[in-house]
């Protein structure tokens, strides 16, 4: 379907891109020029609503799963737990891209608050981070090294002349600054085997996390616990850990919310390895490769553990789960359950196309 344009953007006159699809999913008949509600009123919508409030609307889809068929019950009592990573929408955390964005933002910020800089680097930085780019590529180390003590020191230079000048800056102001200064000062100190780095200068509750995968061996956001049913897939709980928790300290609080949610406690829950060495009260808890007391039925709905990945692929390809653009904490835990509602409203929409197209024409 092709998209249209404003006379406004066709000149260059800032204007607003409106396809016909999204114009008749609000409900024009016209075509419409400006945007039918400010962009900003969701992120009002969902700061009101909080952690609770997207939980409960977890919780209401659940019930209207159970209402379509989708689900029983019963079924609720056997889940599968499992976490993953919700990467967060920033750049390559590289030392050179976070020393010049230090820097470009520190010199903004002086000439908003009018501070006399003696130096800004404005030509010779960036030429810096190019030379850093240029001899990691060529795998030439000590030349990359020099470049990134350079850089490292000019943005040092910049980040000392604004301390220096913080009494001509007004209160108000001043506490932005000392934040922008105190992160620049976290990146400037910070080494490769430091633990709690600062990743990105937008997002400091950004965490690296190693999954063990082959082809990504570390990825930049939050760990998720997800809890979906043995049999249909329905996601009963989804949660963020932040701080890197290990995955069987995770598993009380998953189960927790899944039966606060459903109004049914799980009885049964099936994991993977990860979760060794971990127990929860009144649930009997199975893992992979697991071969004490297993009878055939149990070696079944073990090995429908792994049902749970494509979920969870589901939800990163179709959801917003695989790049995470809401701001703070606050926004990965109301990503991670916003996704779980919109895996659980696509069944419920498939299960209700199903039975449509079994009633019999008369």
């Amino acid at each position: 379907m092709r998209e249209l344009r404003t006379p406004g953007s066709v000149r260059g006159v800032p204007g607003n891109r409106h396809s016909y699809r999204d114009q008749v999913f609000t409900g024009e008949t016209h075509l419409q020029t400006a945007p039918p509600i400010d962009p900003s009123s969701l992120s009002r919508w969902r700061q009101r609503l909080g952690e609770v409030g997207m939980e409960d609307l977890l919780g209401q889809s659940i019930e209207a799963a159970k209402r379509a068929s989708v689900v029983k019950p019963a079924s609720i009592k056997r889940v599968i737990v499992d976490t993953t990573v919700m990467a967060k929408a920033i750049a390559p955390p590289t030392d050179s891209a976070l020393l010049e964005k230090s820097r470009v933002l520190l010199v903004k910020a002086a000439r908003q608050y009018g501070l006399s800089l003696r130096q800004n680097y404005n030509r010779l930085a960036p030429r810096l981070v190019r030379q850093v780019a240029q001899y990691a590529h060529a795998r030439q180390f000590k030349r990359m090294r020099r470049a990134l003590r350079a850089l490292r020191s000019r943005v040092g230079r910049v980040q000392r002349d604004i301390e220096r000048q913080l009494q001509r800056v007004s209160p108000e102001a001043r506490e932005w600054l000392d934040e922008l200064l105190g992160r620049t000062r976290r990146i400037l100190q910070q080494r490769p085997k430091d633990k709690n780095k600062l990743y990105a200068l937008h997002a400091p509750e950004v965490e690296c996390i190693s999954k063990g995968k082959a082809r990504m061996r570390y990825e930049f956001g939050v760990k998720v616990s997800i809890v979906t049913t043995l049999k249909e897939g329905l996601v009963v709980g989804a949660r963020s850990m932040p701080g890197n928790p290990y995955d069987g300290h995770t598993l009380h609080e998953a189960l927790e919310q899944a039966a606060i949610l459903s109004d049914v406690a799980p009885e049964m829950v099936f994991v993977d390895r990860c979760y060794k060495g971990v127990e929860v009260d009144h649930v009997k808890i199975w893992r992979s490769g697991q071969r004490r007391g297993v009878t055939r039925g149990l070696k079944a709905m073990i090995r429908r553990r792994s049902a749970i990945e494509p979920t969870i692929g589901h939800m990163k390809s179709d959801g917003k789960l695989g790049r995470n653009w809401l701001k703070g904490a606050l926004g990965d835990a109301l990503n991670a359950v916003l996704c779980g509602a919109g895996h659980n409203i696509r069944l419920i929409i498939n299960k209700l196309r199903a039975c449509s197209s079994q009633v019999p024409a008369y």
